[in-house]
């Protein structure tokens, strides 16, 4: 146990899903120490989430992640509440990409392993308390139980967690009123079937090159049951002849599950020295792979600041403006999905709805507006006065002409740092100069664009986060200096 006042570690992250992995990765790639709880003695083998959307992949990309991610299925057609839906936007990664959880845990756990991250399975968190200055952990272990301290608690621990039951976070929302039973099936050869609505309900299934099929089925007017684990089999069979007429009793189940259109979100993400990300931040119906990604994005916009406010930022205000704007964030996701979860599950009465919608859709404007939604590329943060229609959005990958050769944005982000990108060719590198003091934390980059790069920035210089929003566009040499600064910290801070 650590002596009194000490700490064994800058964050302690409660869970080692998806969302506890990817913000580990960001503390340790911004220099913090971190130590990951996992109640599970192992990594899950159950295949879950299987979506990436545009915007998670270019996360990733910036990270360098995708080469060991390999060649993943990627389908551009995606739906709006069962809808068709064409994801096609301007990316490098349009459309949603299939990759199994066990997949995307792996990944993530070998980047964070590499980086020094220290990952602790069967810990199972027992009680905590923020003392002000630290948070205090007791953990049972394969060991016996053991006391941690940390400066900063992140709870990861899904929709069930832990972390938000002992401090008593208020949690508001609506409970579940309609499930969907889920099942990998081996042995079954039955149609594969995409959102098909049939007079007594909802029926998926979806064929993989394994062999295993992936049926999901919803009972029009069947409310969730009180349970206390998982479904059984047996449920999946009945519910699944009832609405389709087809016959899976001679399959072998895999895996099985149900889901409701449970829609909750935290009043805070952060109190005191306790934050929260993903889905023990927010609970909603996992359609169209949306809550895995919002909540690996909740963890990107939290990792730079937690690691940053350790290091370089002596005030509350950086790390105040994840709870502002991811709360914001997943409100709007969280608002879609009751919309999809209504237009799925629905009996014969939204019939209407889906037509009038299915019109709508065909409208490349509402298209483009939903499927910026869905794929999370239509994120616009409130950064600051500004009117360049880039400001607070994501930086578009671009290819920069420098001394040293061509290079991309993307490729510059997997330092970690922020950017500072000069495009104006001033004499003596006046941006440089300015940039100076925060040369730990952003690296400035003189270059000019490439002619294939569209739509060019307005603006002549720009400063890019670490998770790629843009903050700042402008030219005043005195602007950039006030930005670096509400971003990155005092010009003294550390050093």
């Amino acid at each position: 146990m650590a002596a009194e006042g000490a700490v064994d570690s800058q964050v302690v992250v409660v869970g080692a899903g998806p969302v506890g992995l990817m913000l580990a990765g960001e503390l340790r790639l911004g220099g913090a120490d971190v130590i990951v709880l996992e109640r599970r003695l192992r990594p899950t083998t159950e295949s879950r989430a299987s979506t990436l959307h545009a915007r998670t992949m270019e996360i990733l990309d910036s990270r360098g992640l995708l080469e060991d991610l390999g060649t993943p299925p990627v389908d551009q057609r995606g739906h709006f509440g069962g809808i068709p839906l064409d994801l096609t936007l301007p990316s490098r990664h349009p459309g949603q990409w299939k990759v199994p959880q066990t997949r995307t845990e792996q990944l993530l756990e070998q980047w964070t392993r590499s980086r020094g991250g220290d990952i602790r399975r069967g810990w199972e968190v027992l009680e905590l308390a923020d003392r002000g200055d630290h948070v205090h952990v007791t953990a049972r272990t394969p060991h016996g139980v053991r006391q941690l301290r940390a400066r900063y608690l992140v709870g990861c621990d899904g929709e069930d967690s832990t972390v938000r039951r002992l401090t008593e976070a208020e949690f508001p929302g609506r409970s579940a009123v309609r499930e969907l039973l889920r099942a990998d099936v081996a042995g079954v050869d039955i149609p594969n079937r995409r959102f098909e609505r049939l007079e007594h309900g909802l029926a998926i299934a979806a064929r993989r090159s394994d062999g295993v099929t992936r049926v999901m089925v919803h009972e029009f007017g069947r409310a969730p049951l009180q349970r206390t684990g998982q479904p059984g089999f047996d449920e999946v069979i009945d519910v699944w002849k009832r609405v389709t007429g087809e016959d899976l009793s001679g399959g072998t189940p895999l895996w099985v599950n149900s889901f409701g259109d449970a829609n909750r979100q935290l009043t805070r993400y952060r109190t005191g020295r306790v934050l929260f990300a993903g889905d023990a931040a927010h609970q909603q119906m996992p359609i169209g792979g949306q809550a895995l990604n919002l909540g690996l994005q909740d963890a990107v916009n939290l990792g730079w600041k937690l690691a940053l406010h350790l290091r370089a930022d002596r005030s509350e205000t950086l790390l105040d403006t994840y709870h502002t704007e991811r709360h914001a964030v997943a409100a709007r996701v969280l608002s879609n999905i009751r919309a999809q979860a209504l237009l799925l599950l629905g009996d014969s009465e939204v019939e209407p709805v889906r037509s009038l919608l299915g019109e709508l859709i065909a409208d490349e404007d509402n298209r483009t507006r939903l499927a910026g939604m869905i794929s999370g590329l239509d994120i616009r943060y409130d950064v600051g006065d500004g009117e360049d229609p880039l400001l607070g959005s994501r930086l578009p990958e671009l290819t920069l002409a420098t001394r040293r050769g061509p290079v991309t944005t993307t490729t510059l982000l997997r330092s970690g740092r922020g950017l500072l990108l000069d495009f104006a060719a001033r004499p003596e590198a006046a941006l440089g100069r300015i940039a100076e003091p925060w040369a730990d934390r952003v690296t400035t980059v003189s270059a000019a664009l490439t002619a294939s790069d569209t739509p060019a920035p307005r603006q002549d210089a720009l400063l890019v986060r670490p998770d790629g929003y843009i903050v700042w566009a402008g030219s005043e040499e005195s602007e950039a200096g006030d930005a670096l600064r509400r971003w990155f910290g005092s010009a003294e801070s550390g050093r």
